[in-house]
């Protein structure tokens, strides 16, 4: 079996710090060829994998002020669909611009969608021909058929158990109003306990204005976006990771990473929250900061050895793996 990857080049893969699609696709990539599968990853140069890497990206172009996402992109698919008959099928993980070449796709095209960025992007993928993943249930779009649902996996060897908790609580993601970051310092004011926040500023007003006022050092802290040695570090010795989210979660990566270092969630219910949060067991799920703050009171009694094992079962990378073999060979008959 023949496969190319092609992933997202918005950052190195895997990332340095950020970088979801990036970190996904290649876990896939190693664990596919640690399985005997031919794979061919299409990523930035710099990238590092124990598959083959190909690519026209010298390095993310989002840690590259001079480099125009849109153009290396391009250029970035263009270059990978022009290899395409040398597989026996082409996984794409780069949101909707590869749809828009598949007409130069020469092998079977399958795509995973990890979220829309909004309705207006729909109209690619449904006018478009391939065959879709989703990484939810709570993700699928009614305009669409999908193959499988494939919920992400991840590296629990990364991720170490944490079995005695520090008193305070994180938030981990990105810093938007989609994340709630203000509701989570909210949700700690109420619960009298010190928040430490992580995670790229995507919008620098709602930063600036609703979030870096209550960053003191004492009560509120700020790191930036973290890499994976210091996410298992912070995560693991939180009582509880917030996310009080404000849209549909497509999936919820750091959520998971949580779980598996013993730490529940207290999330809200939204998107895919219910699907990924078992109830009680790895996290409660709430609706507003009151019940958070609640939530946050009740948190030890979820066993966190019980929270990671929960977490291995339904996440761990090598059921991630099977999953898509599956569709691959699916797709291949």
């Amino acid at each position: 079996m023949r496969i190319a990857l092609l992933g997202p080049v918005a950052w190195r893969t895997p990332p340095r710090h950020y970088g979801p699609w990036e970190r996904i696709t290649g876990l896939l990539a190693d664990r596919l060829v640690a399985r005997g599968v031919d794979v061919t990853l299409f990523a930035t140069l710099d990238s590092v994998t124990s598959a083959r890497l190909d690519g026209v990206c010298p390095h993310g172009y989002a840690e590259d002020p001079t480099m125009d996402g849109r153009v290396w992109e391009a250029m970035h698919v263009a270059h990978a669909f022009t290899r395409s008959a040398e597989f026996d099928l082409v996984h794409s993980h780069l949101d909707w611009l590869p749809l828009a070449f598949a007409a130069q796709c020469r092998a079977p095209l399958l795509t995973t969608i990890h979220g829309f960025s909004g309705a207006g992007i729909l109209p690619a993928y449904a006018r478009m021909a391939s065959n879709y993943v989703s990484i939810s249930d709570a993700d699928r779009s009614p305009d669409l058929e999908y193959v499988a649902t494939v919920h992400h996996g991840i590296d629990f060897a990364e991720l170490p158990f944490t079995a005695e908790a520090g008193p305070g609580l994180v938030a981990f993601g990105r810093i938007h109003p989609d994340k709630g970051t203000h509701t989570a310092i909210e949700i700690a004011r109420l619960s009298g306990r010190r928040l430490t926040i992580c995670g790229i500023v995507q919008d620098q007003r709602y930063f600036a204005e609703q979030v870096a006022p209550h960053i003191d050092g004492d009560r509120v802290g700020y790191l930036g976006s973290v890499g994976p040695q210091q996410r298992a570090e912070i995560l693991g010795s939180s009582t509880a990771l917030l996310h009080p989210i404000a849209f549909d979660e497509p999936f919820g990566l750091s959520v998971v990473e949580s779980m598996a270092c013993g730490t529940p969630v207290v999330a809200y219910p939204r998107g895919s929250m219910p699907e990924v949060v078992d109830e009680g067991v790895t996290g409660f799920l709430v609706r507003g900061a009151e019940q958070a703050s609640d939530a946050v009171e009740r948190i030890t009694t979820i066993d966190r050895a019980g929270c990671r094992t929960r977490a291995r079962q339904r996440f761990d990378v090598d059921r991630m793996v099977a999953d898509y073999l599956r569709v691959y060979a699916s797709l291949l008959d």
